[in-house]
């Protein structure tokens, strides 16, 4: 078990992979999703998932917009120069299955809730666009269940830029010194939170980072307060 500090007034989860499991929706959306292609080949939902890691590391430096991430993540995996109005059409086959596989993890909403009972403030912070994670969410019914969601398109620079823990400290009006960061990124939740001057614990569910000599857990069921 993990405690929680008694010093500690707000616990700020990420959002995906720590409380939604992004990657199997990801996969399962691109193998279905290629097959509809024409493609079939054994390596495609790893470099599907390296494309859009590169262009979506981009898109948090704002060197692209969301939307042209989209795009050159199907431009770069289909091997296509497609105009911009093809590459969005293309990718919404991709994005509607993606859509219909989100998954919350079975120990995200009893994590919430045990945070919010006892008395801390809880939000989540996540390097995503504001409309898509509304949408999980409300799918999910997470909404009432937090205090703020803050996201990095309403922020100049997402996580790990110490302006993103700056921004969420200050909306629910807690110090860094009274904040945890609980995230499964060892740089952008672990590091980024830890070289603002928060406590960070790492969710590690398949102990990616065993090595690295980190506050880590495997569930949030290890989280207590």
């Amino acid at each position: 078990m993990h405690p929680i500090d008694a010093a500690v007034r707000a616990v700020i989860f990420d959002l995906d992979e720590t409380l939604l499991d992004q990657a199997s929706a990801s996969k399962a959306a691109l193998i279905d999703w290629a097959a509809s292609l024409g493609l079939n080949e054994p390596g495609d939902a790893d470099r599907w998932a390296q494309i859009s890691s590169r262009h979506y590391a981009r898109y948090q430096l704002r060197e692209i917009s969301f939307e042209d991430q989209r795009r050159e993540r199907v431009r770069e995996f289909l091997e296509q120069p497609l105009s911009d109005e093809e590459a969005s059409v293309v990718f919404g086959g991709y994005l509607e299955r993606y859509e219909a596989g989100w998954m919350l993890f079975p120990d995200a909403l009893p994590a919430l809730r045990r945070a919010r009972e006892s008395a801390r403030a809880v939000a989540i912070l996540t390097n995503g666009d504001r409309a898509q994670q509304i949408r999980k969410l409300q799918r999910f019914d997470l909404l009432s269940e937090i205090d703020l969601l803050l996201c990095s398109s309403e922020l100049p620079y997402g996580k790990p830029h110490p302006s993103a823990f700056s921004a969420v400290i200050n909306g629910l009006g807690t110090t860094a010194a009274q904040s945890t960061m609980v995230g499964d990124s060892l740089r952008n939740d672990y590091y980024g939170a830890q070289d603002f001057g928060m406590r960070a614990i790492l969710i590690d569910r398949l102990s990616a980072h065993s090595d690295a000599g980190v506050r880590s857990i495997k569930s949030l069921d290890e989280l207590t307060y």
